[in-house]
């Protein structure tokens, strides 16, 4: 374990019991998603036109209004 997760445990053991389950299940399902997402870029069947398509259609919600500004970490 890195000293900076270590740190993170240690900083989030003085957090109340229900934030630190909060906390525990938004690592969870981050560790989730990026192994996903690892899986997903390593498959030899992901093409470039796979992703082509899935930013045409994240540049379409945007122009149509569907998505919000915010910055990194915003809820």
């Amino acid at each position: 374990m890195t000293t900076l997760l270590e740190q993170a445990f240690q900083a989030a053991q003085h957090l109340p019991v229900a934030l630190q389950d909060e906390l525990a299940q938004q690592l969870l399902e981050d560790i989730q998603n990026e192994l996903r997402w690892q899986e997903t870029l390593a498959t030899s069947d992901v093409e470039s036109d796979i992703l082509t398509s899935m930013a045409l259609a994240a540049l379409a919600e945007d122009e149509a209004g569907e998505t919000e500004d915010k910055g990194f970490g915003e809820d």
